[in-house]
């Protein structure tokens, strides 16, 4: 949808991931996508260098996330909000559904 907009349809992809879940690294988005990994991390690479978002190592792993700096993020993550409510319904609650850690042993499904 904004593809034309921002380059290519991982930039997108990239971007409304990190809106919905606040953070992310290149494999999770890359797999919740169905993605090429290494179309993801170039786009990752690119959004950093232009100032749009901000990563940190946590162990091995590269966590990015909005820079809050940014200029523009306000005016970036409405115009992203927007969009994102024209995704199909089951993308959006795949998206905003963030399970991090494991389920307890004894919980029931």
């Amino acid at each position: 949808m904004l593809a034309p907009l921002l380059g290519t349809e991982n930039s997108e992809r990239v971007l409304i991931f990190l809106l919905t879940r606040d953070s992310g690294y290149a494999r999770e988005i890359a797999q919740f996508f169905d993605a090429n990994l290494y179309a993801i991390q170039k786009q990752l690479e690119k959004l950093e260098l232009g100032g749009i978002l901000v990563s940190k190592t946590a162990g091995r792993t590269r966590l990015y996330q909005f820079n809050p700096r940014y200029p523009f993020l306000a005016e970036l993550k409405s115009l992203l909000e927007k969009a994102f409510s024209f995704y199909p319904e089951d993308v959006r609650e795949d998206l905003l559904m963030n399970r991090r850690r494991p389920r307890q042993r004894e919980k029931p499904l």
